[in-house]
């Protein structure tokens, strides 16, 4: 068991003299809410296309976000999964 912060942080591969917000928690990413936030959003954007729509513009500024975001939701867990990534 270590005895103080900086052991335990350099025990999990972080070093805090490289990164001193290790001290502060947890030092993750969000894998699995970077896929939830981003297909939020894009269903979210499709949802603001329902109504009126004044100009193809309108549409083009929510419809090509929208399915960014979606593609991203989808290849996201997937790009993680790969075992080149590890």
């Amino acid at each position: 068991m270590a005895s103080n912060v900086r052991e335990v942080a350099v025990r999990s591969g972080v070093d805090p003299a490289e990164e001193p917000s290790v001290d502060w928690g947890w030092h993750q990413n969000f894998t699995k809410g970077i896929p939830i936030a981003a297909g939020s959003t894009g269903i979210i954007l499709l949802l603001f296309l329902i109504g009126h729509s004044a100009s193809w513009t309108e549409i083009l500024y929510m419809a090509i976000p929208a399915a960014v975001c979606l593609v991203g939701a989808v290849a996201y867990p997937i790009y993680k999964r790969r075992s080149w990534r590890h």
